[in-house]
């Protein structure tokens, strides 16, 4: 008789103890159903213990086990539980341990509130200016209200990533393939903006839409190389044009400089002269000024 009044005790006190928690969180519904149906247990169990012998009343020290189990649920801290009750939503419940009522009465279904990375597949789209290309891109959003993505949309994260699809191939299809390489940052925010307008009902917050990849064909590709080597050419022969004009603006002053001194001309080639000197070479054509032929030539004829 003793293992029963041990156990009839240790059962009691765990279903009066889930009642007073119940009782506490001002979970009326369980805390009536807790209450009765251990009013209920231990009367059956005293009767048929007195009745009977106290083997017979075992079968029922399953009971507790049975009803109490289901009705344990934890949440954790990142997680809100969508309660119903016979259909009916009741509310949000929060994390830690909760008390819900048995054989299906209440059913819970658990949000996760972190930040959800969803790889958009990649899509094909033609461009404003006819070029296709393939594009990957991820988007990053979180639930801000677990009551909406339960009961509006039937898979929050499926139905995002079809819409992020949807809304990538119709934005990139409005603008060129410059604009599409070049305004990746813009194009994300505009694609951020749409989506979570779009998503809003569904309690589903965007923040964050980045274009990972934009893939070209090889012919775009080769055809892009050649226009870039064909603009790099134009540069560099533009820039050596300025230089050949530079130079003949600094040469052009420094003629209009010597024809005011004509001996500096004579300096010029004896500097020269020097420079070839340190080549070692073994002939040296060097020019002579028609002037100093003249000089030579009058002081003959004195």
């Amino acid at each position: 008789m003793l293992w029963f009044i041990l156990g009839f005790s240790l059962f009691m006190a765990w279903w009066l103890s889930f009642a007073l928690i119940a009782f506490v969180r001002k979970q009326k519904p369980v805390y009536i159903f807790l209450l009765v149906s251990a009013l209920v247990w231990g009367a059956a169990e005293l009767i048929l213990a007195f009745a009977y012998e106290s083997l017979a009343v075992f079968p029922l020290f399953l009971v507790p086990v049975v009803i109490m189990l289901p009705m344990m649920r934890i949440i954790n801290e990142y997680q809100r539980g969508v309660l119903f009750r016979l259909g009916r939503m009741m509310a949000v419940v929060g994390p830690g341990f909760n008390l819900i009522l048995p054989f299906g009465l209440d059913v819970m279904r658990t949000v996760d509130m972190r930040t959800f990375t969803i790889d958009v597949s990649k899509q094909e789209v033609i461009t404003r200016d006819n070029v296709p290309v393939i594009v990957d891109a991820v988007v990053y959003f979180n639930v801000f209200d677990p009551t909406l993505a339960v009961n509006k949309v039937a898979d929050y994260t499926k139905s995002t990533s079809l819409l992020a699809q949807t809304i990538l191939r119709s934005v990139l299809g409005q603008h060129e393939l410059d604009e599409m390489l070049a305004k990746r940052a813009e194009l994300g925010q505009i694609l951020k903006e749409l989506l979570d307008e779009a998503t809003d009902p569904w309690g589903i917050k965007v923040t964050a839409v980045e274009i990972k990849a934009v893939e070209l064909a090889e012919t775009m590709k080769r055809a892009m190389a050649r226009q870039a080597e064909a603009e790099r050419e134009r540069r560099a022969k533009v820039i050596a044009a300025e230089g050949e004009l530079q130079a003949s603006e600094k040469l052009a002053q420094a003629a209009t400089v010597m024809s005011g001194a004509p001996s500096s001309l004579q300096l010029r080639y004896l500097q020269t002269l020097s420079e070839i000197a340190v080549e070692k070479n073994s002939t040296i054509i060097f020019p002579l000024p028609m002037e100093i032929l003249k000089y030579f030539s009058a002081e003959k004829k004195e």
